[in-house]
């Protein structure tokens, strides 16, 4: 059973460093930062192991935020409602452990508990993440496009799950 709650201003700091750690998988972000995107989520949780935080997720509703996010952008073109999964990381030591999946069955009840009948993410095609695409399609996501990103030096494939 993995301990997981919403994040505390102390969690934050720790969940900047395991994200930073994570890229390019996932777009490295200041604090302050990290702490906007948190603060505007519809859901967020870290899992805690000990007193480490050595996961976390923070999903958006959308269409409809001030978000300058491509990805997000996209999926608000295409989406009259989703949930976007905005950034999933977990330790690296403790890849393969759960924990992601336990985040992503949480977050997927919060969309199905709130109405949501989509969840949208995009995982990095170019630099390859076979990992991410892995992990997905294991949790039903299916790919409903691509796009190049920033400037055209990043390709995500988009991934769709319905609730």
């Amino acid at each position: 059973m993995l301990d997981l709650r919403p994040p505390t201003a102390a969690d934050l700091v720790a969940l900047v460093d395991l994200n930073n750690a994570a890229a390019p998988a996932v777009n490295r972000l200041p604090a302050p930062d990290l702490v906007r995107l948190v603060d505007a989520a519809a859901w967020a949780r870290v899992v805690v192991a000990g007193d480490a935080v050595v996961g976390g997720l923070v999903a958006l509703d959308g269409p409809g935020l001030d978000y300058e996010s491509e990805n997000y952008a996209w999926f608000s073109d295409r989406y009259d409602s989703f949930l976007y999964v905005d950034r999933v990381v977990v330790s690296t030591a403790l890849r393969g452990a759960g924990i992601g999946s336990g985040l992503y069955r949480a977050m997927l009840g919060h969309a199905e508990d709130v109405g949501h009948r989509v969840v949208c993410a995009e995982v990095n095609v170019r630099p390859a993440n076979p990992g991410s695409l892995r992990f997905h399609r294991r949790h039903g996501f299916q790919p409903v496009g691509e796009q190049d990103t920033k400037g055209g030096t990043v390709r995500v494939r988009m991934l769709a799950r319905e609730v």
